[in-house]
């Protein structure tokens, strides 16, 4: 199945996305509506767990399955990856897994996304020293700013894939190779472009995202991924039944971990969304991510030529085209923000309503591979009818 095939067939689009028969939805950075698949896959599991026990040996292969699945989304092996949601949680075990000392640097931008500012502004209470980005411009993280915010003690870099508001993707590669080669630890939260853009998480060693955006899949089902080579050195801040071995369920004299990622499963999974989880990431992967992220410039080179010249400003204005991903956020002095996506959602048309640090408001759009030329369209439109008004 192709993104083509998908876009060019409104009954299989309707099918995948039942979303698509009510609203134009453009707000995959936000709370996306799960697939088709997701929805059957949970249905089937609730009813088989309604005439049996819930955690059957199927089930447990199942879980598995959504491990080697992750991997494959990740490029990594399938003994690096965790399936413990949400981003936050991932994001807190990688804080409190580490042994910092005082006097330990970690770098990260105050204006990412809360869930990747207060785990580590967290750790100043240890005695941490916290070293704040400052880029020129709103989510612009560059190689040569975080590079040159590391020193002797840094200990962590921790960075968001994909800024939420500004939409500016992360060159993480050429971060991640050269805080390798300094053996300084790298952490990605991942939810902003995992599914929306190819994800080489071995350039990281560790990364945790939620399924509930680009992953079109249910909230709170999550991955998070662990080097294999930091496994050792990143302690599981949470113990239990699942994570630390346990023969026939009788604790031992004393705490072993299990091999590899599971180390950071400390209990019964959310295993209904875990495999609804799968379903939608099965589908992008049948879909191809290149494919997608290809076909969401698209969509953003369309959206955003359509804002400019209706006047409106946006953040992505002077990114290279490397960075920018599906996310487009703009402004507009002349009209009023908050009535405008309202208006939009009398429409059936759904935004996203956002403002930065000092209080200016910003329309965001993202919409998915699935949403169309023609959906887009109609919603610059309707802003036109708001503007005139």
């Amino acid at each position: 199945m192709t993104v083509e095939q998908i876009v060019n067939d409104p009954d299989l689009r309707a099918q995948l996305f039942p979303v698509t028969r009510r609203k134009h939805f453009l707000a995959h950075a936000a709370v996306a509506p799960i697939t088709q698949p997701a929805v059957d896959r949970i249905r089937r599991a609730a009813e088989e767990g309604a005439s049996q026990e819930q955690e059957t040996e199927v089930l447990l292969q199942e879980l598995d399955q959504c491990r080697r699945t992750a991997a494959r989304l990740l490029h990594v092996d399938p003994s690096e990856v965790a399936l413990v949601g949400p981003t936050a949680f991932g994001l807190n075990l990688v804080a409190q897994g580490i042994d910092f000392q005082p006097g330990d640097e970690v770098v990260f931008y105050p204006d990412d996304y809360p869930a990747n500012v207060y785990p580590w502004m967290r750790l100043a209470e240890r005695g941490v020293k916290l070293v704040r980005l400052e880029p020129g411009a709103l989510g612009r993280l560059t190689p040569e700013l975080v590079l040159d915010a590391v020193g002797p003690r840094t200990r962590l870099v921790a960075l968001a894939s994909c800024h939420f508001l500004s939409g500016y993707l992360l060159d993480y590669r050429t971060i991640g190779e050269e805080l390798r080669r300094r053996d300084v630890l790298f952490c990605l939260d991942g939810i902003q472009s995992l599914g929306a853009a190819p994800m080489d998480a071995a350039c990281c060693d560790f990364l945790s995202a939620d399924s509930h955006k680009w992953l079109l899949g249910p909230l709170g089902a999550g991955i998070f991924y662990v080097r294999k080579e930091r496994q050792d050195l990143l302690r599981p801040a949470l113990v239990g039944a699942w994570n630390i071995r346990s023969p026939g369920f009788i604790a031992q004299p004393q705490i072993e971990c299990v091999a590899g990622a599971r180390r950071y499963e400390c209990g019964a999974l959310y295993a209904l969304g875990i495999l609804g989880m799968r379903a939608s990431m099965e589908l992008l992967l049948e879909v191809g991510i290149e494919a997608i992220r290809e076909r969401l410039l698209s969509l953003h080179a369309f959206l955003a030529d359509g804002l400019r010249k209706r006047g409106w400003s946006l953040l992505a204005e002077e990114f290279p085209a490397e960075a920018r991903s599906g996310i487009v956020t703009a402004t507009h002095d002349g009209i009023d923000l908050a009535a405008a996506a309202e208006r939009l959602k009398e429409q059936n048309i759904v935004v996203s309503l956002r403002w930065d640090r000092q209080g200016k408001r910003y329309l965001r759009f993202s919409p998915h591979f699935y949403n169309t030329h023609a959906e887009l369209a109609q919603a610059v439109a309707a802003l036109d009818r708001v503007a005139s008004h």
